[in-house]
C-alpha cells in the first residue's frame, strides 16, 4: 500500500498543488491527472456527481500519477460509508464546526473497535474481496481531512485538530469569506488576516492544513502564509478562464 496522503505531504519539499473536479467528467479528470497536479478532489458536495459516477472519476485518476481525494456531500454516516466502500483512502469532511462533529465523522469512518463503519464483504475498496488484508489495514490507511468553513469553526480549530482520527484540516476560503461578510471576495484584507492566522495556528497545533485558492495569485499568497497543500480553482474554472482569455485576445486582435 502506498503512503497515506498526509505522509506524502510531509515528505515533499514543496507544498502539493491540487484542483477540484466540478465537471463530473472522467475524461477531464484523467487529463488533469496527466497535467501535473499532485492531487485532485472528487467533489460530491457541489458537483453533479453520485457514488457510481464518482467511481468512474476514481478509475480515471488511477491511471495517472496524481492522488485522489473525495469530498462527500455531508457528514452523514451513510455517505461516509459509501465513499469508503468505493475505495476512498483520503476523505474530506465538509462543514465541520466543532470537535463533537469531528468525532462523529471519525466514528463513522473507522471499522470496529475504533469506530462503527458497516462491514461489507464485497466492494471496490477491498478489490472485490481479493485484498485479504483490507479489513486489517483499512483503519490505518485512512486519511480524514476536516473542512473549516466558518469563523465559528476556525475558533474551534485546535479542538477539532485534537480529535483522534482527524489527520488534517482544510479551509474552505470562499465559504469562510462569505460567513465573514465578504461573499465572493476571498482577497478582502479581513479574510486574508484570518487565513494567515489559521495557517499559523495549525503550525502551532502540529496539524497539516490546506486551503482553496480561487486564483494562482491567491495560491501564491497562501503558500507564503504556510499552508501545507493548496487547491487552485477547478476544472471548470480553469477551462472558463482559458476560454475567456482566448476570446479577449482574439477580440483585441480584431479591433
Amino acid at each position: 500500500m502506498s503512503k497515506s496522503f498526509i505522509e506524502w505531504v510531509g515528505e515533499r519539499n514543496t507544498a502539493p498543488l491540487g484542483s477540484w473536479l466540478a465537471a463530473a467528467s472522467p475524461t477531464v479528470a484523467e487529463a488533469l491527472g496527466w497535467a501535473g497536479f499532485d492531487f485532485l478532489i472528487v467533489d460530491l458536495e457541489h458537483a453533479p456527481l453520485e457514488t457510481a459516477q464518482a467511481i468512474e472519476l476514481l478509475r480515471a485518476i488511477a491511471v495517472t500519477p496524481t492522488r485522489p481525494v473525495v469530498r462527500i456531500a455531508d457528514n452523514d454516516p451513510v455517505l461516509i460509508k459509501r465513499a469508503l466502500d468505493i475505495g476512498t483512502r483520503t476523505l474530506m469532511l465538509p462543514f465541520v464546526q466543532n470537535a463533537q462533529e469531528a468525532r462523529a465523522a471519525v466514528e463513522a469512518s473507522f471499522y470496529p473497535p475504533q469506530g462503527m463503519r458497516g462491514v461489507a464483504a464485497l466492494h471496490r475498496a477491498s478489490r472485490y474481496a481479493t485484498d485479504t488484508d483490507y479489513f486489517v489495514t483499512a483503519n490505518a490507511d485512512l486519511t480524514l481531512i476536516a473542512e473549516i468553513e466558518t469563523p465559528d469553526a476556525a475558533d474551534q480549530l485546535e479542538a477539532i485538530a485534537a480529535v483522534e482520527g482527524i489527520s488534517a484540516l482544510f479551509v474552505g476560503t470562499v465559504d469562510l469569506a462569505a460567513y465573514m461578510g465578504h461573499i465572493g471576495r476571498v482577497g478582502a484584507p479581513e479574510v486574508q488576516a484570518k487565513l494567515k492566522s489559521i495557517a499559523q495556528r495549525c503550525r502551532a497545533a502540529a496539524i497539516p492544513c490546506g486551503c482553496a485558492a480561487p486564483s494562482v495569485e491567491l495560491a501564491q499568497r497562501f503558500l507564503g502564509y504556510g499552508f501545507d497543500f493548496i487547491t487552485v480553482a477547478s476544472d471548470l474554472g480553469l477551462m472558463m478562464n482559458a476560454a475567456r482569455n482566448a476570446l479577449v485576445q482574439l477580440t483585441d486582435r480584431e479591433s
